[in-house]
C-alpha cells in the first residue's frame, strides 16, 4: 500500500503543481482528520476480529451531544468528556451485546446505529445546533499551533499512543490473537470476551471524539453528520492493508489508508468531479481493496 500511495501522490501532483504546498498538505489533514481519529477505533474493532456500522451514528450524536453540552452552559472540557464517556457507554453496550449475546455484528451494529442516530435527532430536535458563540468551542478543530490545527496535532498523537498499545501492551496482542483464532485464544487463557467488548468500547470513544472534532471545526452539531463515516472509515482501514477477516493489520496501515483516501479526494476536487462520480470511485476503490484482500488470503491458505 505505501507504493500506493506512491502512485497516488505522483497522479496528485501531476495534475496540482501546489499539492504539497504547506497550506494544502495542512488543509489535506485537517479536514480529514475526524474521520481518521474514527478508522483508529474501526482498527481495533477490525483487527479483533469485529465489525462496527454504528461509528457513524456514534459519532453525529458525539457532534450533537458535545454542542448542545457547551450551549446550555457547560464547560467545554467537562463536555468533550461527558460525550466521550457517551461513546464508550455505547461501544461497551455494542461489544456486550455481540459477545454476550451473540448477536451477529453487522445486525447488532447497524441496529444499534438506527437507535443511536434517532436519539441524536431527537436531542437536536432534527435542527442543528450552533455553538458559535460559545467561548472555545472551537478550539480543538480550528485554534492552530504552527499554523497546524490541534485537531492534526490530536490525529497524529493518537495514531502514535495506540500504536503503542496494540503492538506493545498484553491488551494489544490478546487482539491480534483473538481476530486470529478466538477459540485459540480463549484455550491460551485469554479473556476473549473483554478484551472483545473493549474493542467495541474504544471504537465508541474515538467515533464520538471525531464528532467533537468536526463540531468544533464548524462549530456546529448535527444530527446527519454521520452519513458515511462508519463506511470512510472501514475503507480506510482496509485500503491500508489490515484485513476484514481479523488478526492482521497495523495502525500505521491505517494511516497509509487515509493519505490515499485524502489524496484521491483532492484529486477528485481538482478534477472537478461531482459527489455522485466521486461516491462511485470511493466504492470501487473499496471493493477492489476488499477483492485483493480475499484473494491474497485465499492464495496464502492454498499455498
Amino acid at each position: 500500500m505505501v507504493a500506493v500511495l506512491g502512485i497516488v501522490l505522483v497522479i496528485a501532483f501531476s495534475l496540482n503543481s501546489g499539492f504539497f504546498a504547506f497550506g494544502n498538505v495542512r488543509n489535506i489533514f485537517a479536514q480529514n482528520a475526524a474521520v481518521g481519529l474514527v478508522a483508529i477505533g474501526a482498527t481495533f474493532v477490525i483487527i479483533g476480529g469485529g465489525f462496527d456500522l454504528s461509528a457513524g451514528a456514534m459519532y453525529a450524536l458525539g457532534a450533537v451531544v458535545y454542542a448542545k453540552l457547551a450551549t446550555i452552559g457547560i464547560p467545554v472540557v467537562p463536555s468533550m468528556a461527558l460525550a466521550l464517556m457517551l461513546g464508550c457507554m455505547l461501544g461497551l453496550a455494542n461489544g456486550l451485546l455481540i459477545n454476550i449475546l451473540n448477536v451477529n455484528p453487522l445486525v447488532a451494529t447497524l441496529g444499534s446505529a438506527s437507535m443511536f442516530s434517532g436519539f441524536a435527532f431527537i436531542i437536536s430536535d432534527s435542527a442543528p445546533i450552533i455553538a458559535r458563540s460559545v467561548d472555545g468551542v472551537d478550539t480543538l478543530g480550528r485554534d492552530r499551533l504552527f499554523d497546524i490545527t490541534y485537531s492534526v496535532y490530536l490525529l497524529l498523537a493518537m495514531f502514535l499512543v495506540m500504536s503503542f498499545v496494540l503492538h506493545k501492551t498484553v491488551w494489544g496482542r490478546c487482539v491480534y490473537a483473538i481476530g486470529g483464532n478466538r477459540e485459540a485464544a480463549y484455550l491460551a487463557g485469554m479473556r476473549t470476551t473483554a478484551v472483545s467488548v473493549s474493542t467495541y468500547a474504544l471504537s465508541g470513544f474515538f467515533s464520538v471524539l471525531g464528532g467533537i472534532v468536526i463540531a468544533s471545526r464548524t462549530n456546529v452539531g448535527q444530527a446527519n453528520l454521520g452519513g458515511d463515516v462508519a463506511l470512510n472509515a472501514i475503507a480506510i482501514v482496509i485500503i491500508g492493508g489490515t484485513t476484514l477477516f481479523g488478526g492482521e493489520g497495523a495502525l500505521w496501515r491505517t494511516l497509509i489508508g487515509l493519505l490515499i483516501l485524502a489524496t484521491l479526494r483532492n484529486v477528485f476536487d481538482t478534477l472537478s468531479l461531482s459527489n455522485a462520480s466521486q461516491l462511485f470511485a470511493q466504492g470501487a476503490i473499496l471493493v477492489a481493496a476488499v477483492a485483493m484482500d480475499a484473494y491474497v488470503r485465499g492464495k496464502r491458505s492454498a499455498g
